[in-house]
């Protein structure tokens, strides 16, 4: 099933369409992060500013350095030694989408620990943008159920993989780090 359901969202990311599917933190809306007309689909569905910046998804985290100018150190102790997962803001951000490129020049990165995510990253051989399945100033949903009717309507493809769980998620931590290695918290 997981095979199957990696198969068909690939297919709809490659044709630059937007996914709706399970992540390790909440239910998240993606794309390739390579493609801005998907990006833009995104922004639309979830009726955001461009300005917000979304984060990407990576499945390893020896490719930081395809997506990050200078990655500092740490950023790799920090990915191992998390115990939730975490959301990194670098500066230096390229080979992606700019729409995805804060004013600053960073992006938010999280190397995903979710099956699903891996194996769609690893067989996509792009990151995977990954913003909150809800409208911009709605509650982000705990679990499928929560996630409202206009957001599933509004993607290309809801992946079938965790539908019937009740677990409420958390979103990320998400920590701010220089190319110096100092860092801040954005969210706890």
């Amino acid at each position: 099933m997981l095979k199957d359901e990696v198969n068909k969202a690939l297919k709809i990311v490659q044709d630059g369409g937007i996914i709706l599917y399970p992540t390790d933190t909440i239910w998240g809306i993606g794309c390739d992060a390579t493609n801005t007309d998907a990006v833009k689909k995104i922004y639309a569905l979830k009726q955001r500013e461009e300005s917000k910046s979304m984060i990407i998804l990576l499945d390893v985290d020896n490719k930081l350095q395809s997506y990050i100018s200078e990655v500092p150190d740490i950023a790799y102790d920090l990915i191992e030694y998390a115990e939730n997962p975490l959301t990194l803001v670098m500066p230096g951000a390229k080979n992606i989408s700019p729409a995805l490129i804060a004013e600053d020049g960073s992006v938010g990165i999280r190397v995903t620990n979710h099956p699903f995510c891996q194996q769609l990253i690893q067989r996509l051989r792009k990151p995977l943008v990954s913003t909150s399945a809800n409208i911009s100033g709605h509650p982000s949903p705990g679990y499928f159920g929560k996630i409202e009717q206009e957001i599933i309507d509004g993607v290309d493809y809801v992946v079938d993989i965790d539908q019937y769980s009740t677990e409420i998620k958390k979103p990320s931590t998400i920590m701010r780090l220089a190319p110096n290695g100092g860092f801040e918290f954005i969210r706890r």
